[in-house]
């Protein structure tokens, strides 16, 4: 099982998320090219290594131009920022997911709704960058799950839009709410609300004790220079030796399905990016016919044992279903690898399956093949015949 896992002795913030993942190997010229999908302009980023207590790691500066006045943005604009973007997705459910648990604790903390809640320093466009950066870092490695340590949230006060305010901030706490924490390592910010949200979104597990089997590691450089190291330190490893020699995955899963006969039919494509969004495996419609002869939908959903609560919960809220089946069940996947192809049109993700570290077949990821028909205005069958001939 491929994972990660976030150190967060020195906390997290979205900028020192980013610099990680830029570390581990993320290609920052892709994360450019995904970021300008946003079509925001106002803003440079620039990348550099630096040294924290002699450890070198990567350093990531969202830079705005001071010329452009601040904006705040509500939730419903940062949302539409995002749905008019040519993001996937995938990027774009977990992008507003994020800011969707960032909206909820600001309208906790100033018991207002969340519609009337106007973000400042997270409605600004180093904090959009972070968060969108984030979601495109998460949909870029594809890692079966995410572990991190209790979080580090220092100490100490911070200058706010609203004023001084102690340290943790309250959104910060809210956010954490019955995720481990640790108070008072630092006298400053180490956990901001944005790198929070981030976490407590993408994390599965939080856990200080974990066996696993290290490929690689990545930091994060924060920007405050600082007697303990400020950085934020993640590793690439596996939780599972592999014992067979065709390298297949074979894991425990749980099916959750409900047979809905009533239900507007417009809504599946909400609820299926929505499950998608809870980062389940796999959602499928099936066609079926109920009692009385009546047309009907069966919501098969493939989760972790650990996201059951989640889909249960989406299940019964989002669908007009009256009761839900689960089971378990064993999966076998085969070993599958992502690469970087050279093309005609540039650079494309391609996927690649193996059985007994043979290599069965590969294919281009659809939405590089989708943007790239796009962008020249060509047939997609016409991407897609060049980018297999290569592979033949």
């Amino acid at each position: 099982m491929k994972i990660l896992y976030y150190d967060c002795f020195s906390g997290i913030s979205g900028d020192m998320n980013l610099a990680a993942m830029i570390d581990l190997g993320l290609d920052k010229n892709f994360l450019l090219s995904e970021l300008k999908k946003l079509k925001l302009g106002g803003y440079t980023i620039r990348f550099s290594k630096e040294q924290r207590s002699g450890i070198t790691g990567t350093r990531v500066d969202v830079i705005t131009d001071p010329s452009e006045k601040p904006v705040h943005r509500n939730l419903s604009d940062i949302e539409k920022i995002i749905d008019t973007s040519d993001l996937n997705k995938q990027v774009k459910s977990l992008s507003k997911r994020i800011f969707q648990k960032l909206g909820k604790a600001e309208a906790h903390v100033h018991n207002k709704p969340i519609s009337k809640i106007h973000f400042h320093e997270v409605g600004a466009i180093d904090s959009i960058i972070d968060i969108v950066g984030a979601a495109v870092c998460h949909d870029y490695f594809q890692f079966d799950k995410i572990f991190a340590s209790s979080v580090e949230l220092g100490g100490g006060f911070i200058k706010a839009s609203h004023g001084i305010l102690p340290v943790p901030a309250p959104a910060t706490v809210e956010i954490l709410k019955n995720i481990p924490t640790k108070i008072g390592g630092a006298n400053f910010e180490t956990t901001t609300p944005t790198g929070a949200a981030i976490l407590s979104t993408l994390v599965n597990d939080f856990t200080d004790k974990i066996e696993m089997v290290i490929h690689k590691t990545g930091y994060g450089i924060g920007h405050k220079v600082t007697e303990s190291p400020n950085l934020l330190r993640v590793y690439v490893g596996e939780t599972d030796s592999v014992q067979n020699s065709d390298k297949q995955k074979k894991s425990e899963a749980c099916m959750i399905e409900c047979n809905i006969d009533d239900m507007n039919p417009e809504w599946y494509d909400f609820i299926m990016e929505k499950l998608f969004g809870q980062g389940v495996q796999d959602v499928f419609f099936t066609p079926l016919m109920m009692k009385k002869n009546r047309p009907a939908i069966k919501i098969s959903v493939l989760c972790s044992p650990d996201q059951m609560n989640k889909v249960k919960e989406l299940l019964f809220t989002e669908t007009t279903t009256l009761g839900l089946r689960s089971y378990k069940v064993n999966k076998t996947a085969l070993e599958r690898k992502l690469g970087k192809l050279a093309t005609g049109y540039g650079e494309v993700t391609i996927k690649s399956c193996y059985y007994q570290n043979k290599l069965l077949h590969s294919k281009p990821e659809y939405e590089d093949c989708k943007r790239i028909a796009k962008e020249r205005n060509i047939p997609i069958r016409e991407v897609l015949k060049h980018i297999n001939t290569l592979l033949e």
